[in-house]
């Protein structure tokens, strides 16, 4: 494959031969690291939530979203193979649509992630409480938190390690669910309640569409919060050994992670407590078994969708501190944030991060309501990935018209093209009218405008300052 050498617009400042990230993942991490982000909190936590508003249509749901997001994750692949001296997606948005956007879509996937991770660590809260009625949920909150930081202040290995066996973890839990689900259904189990488990539960009476068509579109704000973390492996490509092999593999089993982790394990959830036992206040993995009468299983999978949100926690924690790094390389971030520790780890944007975090958390004290939380954070942050995946899509349109040449010769493209880039993005403006739906998103998409705001007030400052050095080095 033709490779571009052509240095980032947004690296004039730090070349990235100067970059001194080490190179620790392999493919499995590459691969796990995939799994983990396309299996998220959103599908243990919040499923419950957009069952309850969308019936067994949220099903359909999952794999519109699925669908669309396989084809930025191809845009986003192409663009990151077509160079190899980008590191993030921040730097060819900083090629291609200039320093500006480098500077936008850097700090805004930041800010997505501890947004996430706030949202994760809340939700940790609430499956300790599984256990532990009267445990105040701050106090699980905080512990994992600190956790996090901690394991990813040692090495960048070790959080490949960590999310491996996160991911094999999500990954034997559905396979068992899959198994149980599918094992009541044939047997025809009937639970406590007096549910009988049946596939016709997918398709009864006033189950499809059970608040209509307005129901339905709304379930997709947390649908979509179910795949933060998708985009992950482009923010862990400068980390990766054999990216031209590596990302490849991990992007194109997408579909069929998709179909595995979210349709037939909603299929099953569904078939065997039926949508009008579903709460939407808790997780509907854990309700599966208690429903079915095995509170020893529903504890094992509490256990389970835990180390789920520990896992996104623990990618929100790297990714941050990756981000707040390669910023300070771009001098969009102050330069004490370039700099690495001795074990090649971004420790200062790490504890920046961190702290932030921790502060986000905060809100437990004032909101003591895990899903009242958990859906202002997980809103929020879609909304920003919202604008990233966008961004990775308007990028690779500017690629591919001012890039004829690497088009041409590469082997990994985008299929359908401009045609399929446009129809992702028409995709996420209906997303975004569809969190105007219910108060509770509503109040999410009225708050993320404060943040562009922001954002351009810092750009505009940031020039302003560097013209101002510029001018007196001049004179001087």
């Amino acid at each position: 494959m033709m490779k571009n050498n052509k240095t980032p617009a947004c690296l004039t400042q730090a070349p990235a031969e100067s970059r001194t990230l080490a190179k620790q993942l392999d493919n499995r991490h590459i691969q796990l690291i995939a799994i983990g982000g396309a299996i998220g909190t959103g599908l243990f936590m919040g499923s419950g939530k957009t069952i309850n508003l969308s019936g067994s249509s949220i099903i359909l749901t999952y794999a519109i979203i699925g669908f669309f997001l396989f084809f930025v994750m191809r845009a986003l692949g192409e663009l990151l193979l077509s160079n190899t001296n980008y590191n993030s997606f921040a730097d060819f948005a900083g090629e291609y649509l200039g320093p500006w956007a480098c500077f936008f879509i850097g700090w805004t996937y930041w800010l997505s992630w501890v947004l996430a991770c706030i949202g994760d660590v809340v939700v940790i809260g609430g499956y300790m409480q599984f256990w532990f009625p009267g445990l105040s949920l701050w106090i699980p909150a905080f512990g994992a938190l600190a956790l996090m930081l901690f394991m990813n202040m040692l090495s960048v290995r070790l959080f490949g390690e960590m999310e491996f066996w996160f991911a094999i973890i999500k990954v034997m839990a559905i396979a068992a669910l899959l198994l149980a689900g599918f094992a009541m259904v044939i047997y025809g189990y009937t639970s406590p309640q007096g549910t009988k488990a049946s596939f016709r539960h997918l398709t009864e009476s006033g189950t499809i569409f059970p608040h209509g068509v307005s129901g339905f579109i709304a379930g997709f704000q947390i649908a979509l919060f179910s795949f933060v973390g998708i985009e992950l492996i482009g923010v862990a490509a400068a980390e990766t050994r054999d990216p031209e092999t590596n990302l490849p593999r991990a992007i194109n089993a997408i579909p069929i992670r998709v179909l595995l982790f979210y349709v037939l394990s909603l299929v099953c959830i569904i078939s065997v407590s039926s949508w009008h036992h579903i709460s939407p206040d808790s997780s509907p993995f854990v309700g599966l078994f208690s429903l079915a009468g095995l509170p020893a299983a529903a504890a094992v999978v509490n256990f389970v969708v835990l180390t789920s949100a520990l896992s996104s926690a623990n990618s929100g924690v790297f990714s941050t501190s990756r981000m707040l790094f390669g910023l300070a390389k771009e001098n969009s971030a102050p330069r004490a944030l370039g700099k690495l520790s001795s074990l090649n780890i971004p420790l200062r944007g790490l504890l920046l991060s961190g702290l932030c975090m921790f502060c986000g958390a905060a809100l437990l004290f004032i909101i003591p309501s895990v899903m009242a939380v958990f859906t202002l954070l997980s809103t929020l942050s879609a909304i920003l990935l919202i604008f990233i995946w966008s961004m990775i899509l308007l990028c690779w349109l500017a690629y591919h018209r001012q890039r004829s040449d690497l088009r041409c010769n590469s082997q990994y493209r985008l299929p359908g093209g401009v045609t399929m880039a446009w129809s992702c993005l028409i995709f996420f403006m209906l997303m975004l009218f569809a969190m105007t739906l219910k108060p509770d998103t509503r109040a999410g998409l009225m708050i993320a405008p404060l943040w562009f705001i922001w954002l351009a007030i810092a750009w505009r400052t940031q020039r302003a300052n560097s013209s101002r050095t510029a001018l007196s080095k001049q004179t001087d």
